[in-house]
C-alpha cells in the first residue's frame, strides 16, 4: 500500500511539472507568439489557478465518491498552486518590471487587477509556511484550519484577477468564476447540512 501510494505521489509530482517544462520548452524554441514573456507570465498565473482549484475540487470529489485518499494529494497540489503563483510574480516583477521597486508600486496602486492579484499572492504566503505537519502541530488543528480558510478569499480573488486581465472575450474566465462559484456553494450546503445535524 505505502509503495503504491509512493509511486502514485511521484505520478501525481511529475504530472504537476508538465505545464512548467513545456512552458520553459515554448519559451525556449519562440512557440509562445509574438510577446511570449506575456504569454508565459498569463499562462504561470492561470496555471496557478487551476492547481487552487483541483484543491479545492478534493474535498467535494472524496464526499461524493467515498474515497478518501484523495486527501493525501492535497498538500502536493497547493504547494504546487504556489509554486506556479511564485513563477507568474517573479515574471511579472524580474521581467515586465525588470525589479523596478518604484514602477511596481506605481502599478499595483493604479491598477486594480494587479492590485488584486498581488493581494491573492500575499495571502498564499501563509498557507504555504503553515502547510508542514510541525507548523500544524504548532498551530493546533482548529487555529490552523481557520488560517486555510483564506484559501476561499484567495480562489475569488484569483477568478477576478484573471477576469480583470482579459480585455476582450472573457468566457474563459466566466467559467472560472462559474466553477468558484459551485464550490463555494457546495461548500456552504455541507455547512449547513453539518449544523442542522448537530441542531437536530
Amino acid at each position: 500500500m505505502k509503495k503504491h501510494l509512493t509511486r502514485l505521489k511521484a505520478l501525481v509530482f511529475c504530472i504537476s511539472l508538465l505545464p512548467f517544462i513545456w512552458l520553459s520548452y515554448a519559451l525556449l524554441t519562440d512557440q509562445l507568439g509574438a510577446n511570449p514573456i506575456e504569454a508565459v507570465t498569463r499562462d504561470t498565473g492561470l496555471w496557478a489557478l487551476r492547481f487552487i482549484l483541483v484543491t479545492l475540487l478534493i474535498s467535494p470529489i472524496r464526499k461524493l465518491t467515498g474515497i478518501n485518499e484523495f486527501i493525501r494529494f492535497r498538500r502536493m497540489l497547493g504547494l504546487f498552486a504556489f509554486f506556479y503563483a511564485s513563477l507568474h510574480m517573479l515574471l511579472y516583477i524580474g521581467l515586465d518590471q525588470f525589479f523596478d521597486v518604484q514602477e511596481i508600486w506605481v502599478d499595483i496602486i493604479k491598477r486594480p487587477f494587479i492590485t488584486v492579484g498581488f493581494i491573492s499572492f500575499l495571502l498564499l504566503i501563509p498557507l504555504t509556511i503553515t502547510s508542514t505537519d510541525k507548523m500544524i502541530k504548532r498551530l493546533g488543528g482548529r487555529r490552523w484550519k481557520k488560517l486555510h480558510y483564506l484559501i476561499y478569499l484567495i480562489v475569488v480573488l484569483s477568478s477576478v484577477h484573471f477576469y480583470m486581465l482579459v480585455k476582450q472575450d472573457k468566457t474563459e474566465p466566466l467559467i472560472y468564476l462559474l466553477i468558484v462559484s459551485l464550490l463555494l456553494g457546495f461548500r456552504v450546503v455541507g455547512q449547513r447540512r453539518r449544523h442542522q445535524a448537530a441542531g437536530s
